[in-house]
């Protein structure tokens, strides 16, 4: 995919950004905004790529009209400010991608066609991915459900419907992705990869509190995705900060983690799961008065993932 350089201005992610020379059709996807922004560095210096598949807000009227659920119950699914948290990796030389579509609306952190033939009016082609277990949580490609178990949609879908937003939000993404994870491998001969998450917190959405909860949990599909000692790495920056770490539970790593990590390649992929009551008040989606302390932190493991990964990688 071929990108020119927003001149727009302003700050934030969108700043300096990259968007895509062609629009997406016009449809019921949102229609201001590309499917993805890329915050990009004066210069690459580091074998690092930062992703957020999930902090994306633009909701389109139409996908709202569509939806039983209000505004807010439809951000129960996004990982609301992620893209902001690791926003000040480009300053040290790696770049971040961030989808702008909602994870409601399509989840680039599926198998590209993982869809539940219930929530259809018209027959699944044989192809399609039926039969997964996230399927049948109602969370695939195209989610039955928000995070925290309410049903999305009023009435049922087309495939057209699906097969549009794959074709305009899904792929895309994925194209911006991959072009960033090769073109690092080229430049430094590996790439490591963070896929950016954030998870509810203790007694938000239902969820009981749980003495010794997690700040971060840490996803390498237990060890396959990346070096071991990039996982040992993050860990330590984030428990030298105060915070509490987990490995692998209960989140060890989504789809991308999983296809893109491939360290015999020499792409190694970690996910970071952050507690949302960190950084944020999870009912109301604002950011807590916390959240510029939480970013100064994760600025400080990207540079030093910047200036250690060559070393971490090696081998």
């Amino acid at each position: 995919m071929r990108h020119v350089r927003d001149r727009r201005g302003g700050s934030g992610l969108n700043a300096g950004m990259d968007i895509p020379t062609a629009p997406p059709p016009q449809s019921t996807m949102p229609s201001v905004m590309p499917p993805f922004l890329i915050a990009r560095p004066a210069q690459q210096t580091a074998p690092l790529v930062f992703a957020s598949p999930h902090s994306g807000q633009n909701y389109s009227p139409e996908f709202q009209r569509s939806a039983r659920l209000d505004a807010n119950g439809l951000r129960r699914s996004e990982d609301s400010f992620v893209d902001e948290l690791f926003g000040l990796a480009p300053s040290y030389g790696a770049p971040l991608i961030a989808a702008t579509f909602p994870r409601a609306y399509c989840d680039p952190n599926r198998e590209a066609w993982e869809l539940d033939p219930a929530m259809f009016d018209d027959p699944l082609p044989a192809w399609v991915n039926t039969t997964s277990a996230r399927v049948g949580a109602g969370l695939g490609t195209i989610a039955r459900v928000v995070a925290s178990g309410e049903t999305i949609y009023r009435g049922k879908l087309r495939f057209s419907d699906a097969a549009e937003r794959i074709h305009t939000c899904w792929e895309p993404y994925h194209l911006g992705l991959s072009a960033l994870i090769d073109a690092t491998r080229q430049q430094f001969g590996a790439c490591l990869l963070i896929d950016c998450h954030s998870m509810p917190g203790p007694g938000c959405s239902g969820r009981s509190a749980v003495p010794d909860a997690p700040d971060f949990v840490l996803g390498d599909a237990h060890g396959t995705t990346c070096s071991a000692r990039v996982t040992r790495r993050v860990e330590a920056v984030l428990t030298g900060f105060g915070y509490r770490v987990r490995r692998n539970d209960p989140y060890a790593g989504g789809y991308v983690t999983r296809h893109y990590g491939r360290p015999r390649e020499h792409v190694h992929a970690l996910q970071i799961e952050i507690a949302r009551s960190l950084y944020m008040n999870e009912a109301r989606f604002e950011r807590a008065a916390s959240f510029a302390a939480v970013r100064q932190h994760l600025g400080a493991l990207a540079a030093d993932l910047a200036a250690s990964a060559r070393e971490l990688l090696a081998g």
